[in-house]
């Protein structure tokens, strides 16, 4: 649609535009959009309450401590993004914790005359199959259905690939116990769509449900569960925060003992670039889930993912 103005509050939202031949009609993202590269210097229009820098144990602190006075996570500079009059916004209704939340978008728009015609989009994917529905509905109220539909095709066909390679070649006894860390202190596991890139992937992971939200885990049914294969992806954290943090994984009990750290085969991986994501970038994490489960099935595969995923030992 020519001409049409779009805001992006959040990361995914953004790389959908892009993915879907729109970037150069965005007029405003949020202050986490850092991808493709082409997003930089874009006016950014979000900014975080919560202080990002401190370690895993007092991030969380804060994060509970503000849900549970109400208090948002994150804030929208109104004024620029009035100044800005965007057509349509992205926003999302899946995680309050993970960007602006949907209800303080639609206040907004209500409030200020200058966005009361502005069109709201919200995402709200809990598994893989909704990145898809996500990335088609953004592109029907874009005006470009067409490119949307010839997109999703083409992320779907690499999906397909890993599909049919771990079917073809991995029996069921093969699948290995695959413990994935949204958070690590304290511990959480990845829930959402993580279940269905496991599986597909050629893991197994009985702790957690797909399509439920990421909880807190309880350690001891960890270490019962003795995970062959440890990924440690915290929400909002880069490889080398990762890897900073690892350290605090590392002191829970009976850690030594387990599978995956006796074989050697606990990693750190990029969580806020993939992960933890619900973009397009979706399918490259399952890609290099699929690398790190069976380096032998999908040789190679890790190499072009060196920038995000790195073996802890």
């Amino acid at each position: 649609m020519s001409g049409l103005r779009i805001a992006s509050l959040l990361a995914s939202g953004t790389e959908i535009v892009f993915g879907i031949g729109l970037g150069d009609q965005l007029v405003a993202v949020s202050h986490e959009c850092d991808h493709p590269s082409e997003v930089a210097g874009r006016p950014r229009v979000t900014y975080a309450n919560v202080n990002s820098a401190a370690d895993s144990r007092r991030i969380d602190e804060q994060v509970r401590t503000m849900c549970a006075q109400g208090e948002p996570l994150y804030g929208i500079d109104e004024a620029k993004l009035a100044a800005l009059r965007p057509d349509v916004i992205l926003t999302q209704a899946q995680c309050d914790v993970c960007a602006v939340r949907y209800e303080d978008v639609m206040t907004l728009v209500g409030r200020v005359p200058a966005l009361r015609e502005t069109r709201v989009t919200a995402l709200n994917p809990t598994r893989l199959r909704h990145v898809f529905e996500d990335i088609l509905r953004v592109a029907e109220s874009c005006g470009v259905a067409e490119a949307g539909r010839s997109y999703v095709d083409s992320l779907k066909s690499r999906v397909a690939a890993v599909e049919v390679r771990v079917r073809e070649n991995l029996p069921i006894d093969q699948r290995v116990r695959a413990a994935c860390l949204e958070w690590l202190d304290p511990p959480m596991l990845s829930a959402n769509w993580m279940p269905d890139l496991i599986e597909l992937a050629g893991g197994r992971c009985e702790l957690t449900s797909a399509g439920a939200h990421s909880g807190y885990a309880d350690w001891d049914e960890i270490r019962r569960f003795d995970p062959e294969v440890v990924v440690l992806m915290p929400c909002g954290f880069d490889l080398a925060r990762t890897l900073s943090e690892a350290t605090v994984v590392q002191t829970r009990p009976g850690w030594r003992k387990l599978t995956a750290v006796q074989n050697g085969r606990v990693f750190a991986v990029d969580g806020n670039a993939y992960f933890n994501r619900s973009g397009p970038r979706m399918v490259d994490s399952l890609e290099m889930l699929a690398g790190i489960l069976h380096p032998g099935l999908f040789d190679g595969v890790l190499t072009r993912f060196e920038h995000a995923c790195r073996p802890l030992f």
